[in-house]
């Protein structure tokens, strides 16, 4: 009985002139008909420049409509959709930086090491003769000023751009440095994207081999937007081995394939711990969930980095291990890291 009823409408429609052309209504393109239980609701198209003649039409449309037979009620419901070549197309425009490579060093979570790897991998491409850039993109929770042993605010040049601040040969630049480190960011969105842009355009980067994103955890807003804004070469993932971290690490991951930014690979942080008393490897986060996750998803494994208390007092005093301990084992790493990113 229903589609009895929509047929009806549809062919009382094609001799019904609409109000605005004074033609009968194109019922493929103008009109939606919907009737369920003898119910008719009838969506139509129209100009909202000329709402007033669709309004006063409606009644005597609706009376029509009500003359089909079966029917028990009518409803005419009036939109109005915007043209394509109307609607704002998003900025999709990049940031104007002279880097050759930028990489950005991201984890789908809190607390997997994520600044510490990306203030270490800056040093180790410095060690091996590359001029780098560090930009720390963490509004909320900025690390770099520690890891890099920076306390002193930026100046100005003469076009009133920040100078990036020097340390151990890295140009870096971080929103810990415009405020006190004790002060919370209660910032709202808008804020957020704002002082983050500013961190690209209005700092006098120069010209750099490779810069270093040390990106939020999550794939919120500041992953989109550096993904659209920003021409990131790759990425690559921090995560500790236990399956909780690998699934937020596999978000990340997944993330950066919808906008087509290449994952260059994976590391594995917290790998494994040796005792100092008993020289034993102690795997207290599980071990090689990263290395076979790396596997599953065909990217590469970049490496392995264990804790470590030097690792640890160096990032805390801003004395980057790859410039201070050199021998030590995790500087070799970050070392061997470095290359593969090169390569």
């Amino acid at each position: 009985m229903d589609n009895q009823i929509t047929d009806n409408i549809i062919e009382l429609l094609k001799y019904y002139n609409n109000p605005s052309t004074g033609k009968p209504y194109d019922v493929k393109k103008e009109v939606n008909v919907v009737v369920r239980n003898g119910e008719a609701n009838i969506t139509i198209n129209i100009n909202p420049n000329e709402i007033e003649k669709f309004e006063i039409d409606k009644k005597n449309l609706q009376e029509r409509v009500l003359s089909v037979p079966n029917i028990k009620a009518a409803n005419i419901i009036h939109t109005a959709e915007k043209k394509i070549e109307n609607i704002k197309k998003p900025d999709t425009t990049k940031y104007n930086l002279k880097a050759k490579n930028i990489i950005a060093i991201a984890s789908g979570k809190g607390g997997v090491g994520k600044s510490t790897v990306s203030a270490n991998i800056a040093i180790a491409l410095k060690e091996l003769g590359k001029s780098v850039s560090l930009l720390d993109a963490d509004i909320f929770g900025p690390s770099i000023p520690r890891m890099m042993g920076i306390n002193k605010k930026p100046i100005t040049n003469e076009d009133k751009k920040l100078i990036p601040l020097d340390s151990y040969g890295v140009k870096c630049m971080s929103i810990g440095f415009l405020i006190p480190e004790d002060t919370p960011t209660i910032w709202r969105g808008p804020m957020v994207m704002k002082a983050l842009e500013q961190l690209f355009i209005n700092v006098d980067w120069g010209e750099t081999d490779y810069m270093i994103l040390d990106l939020p955890p999550g794939t919120g807003d500041t992953q989109l937007t550096i993904a659209q804004k920003v021409p990131v070469k790759g990425a690559i993932v921090v995560s500790t081995p236990q399956d909780v971290a690998l699934i937020d690490a596999r978000k990340g991951i997944n993330m950066f394939k919808k906008v087509n930014i290449p994952v260059l690979g994976l590391i594995e942080n917290m790998s494994y711990f040796i005792c100092d008393k008993c020289n034993q490897r102690h795997e207290i986060f599980s071990y090689g969930g990263t290395k076979n996750e790396a596997k599953k998803l065909g990217t590469n494994f970049l490496g392995e980095i264990p804790l470590n208390i030097q690792l640890r007092e160096s990032s805390d005093q801003g004395k980057p291990i790859g410039v201070y301990h050199k021998n030590n084992e995790i500087a070799k790493i970050y070392l061997e890291i470095a290359k593969k990113i090169i390569e």
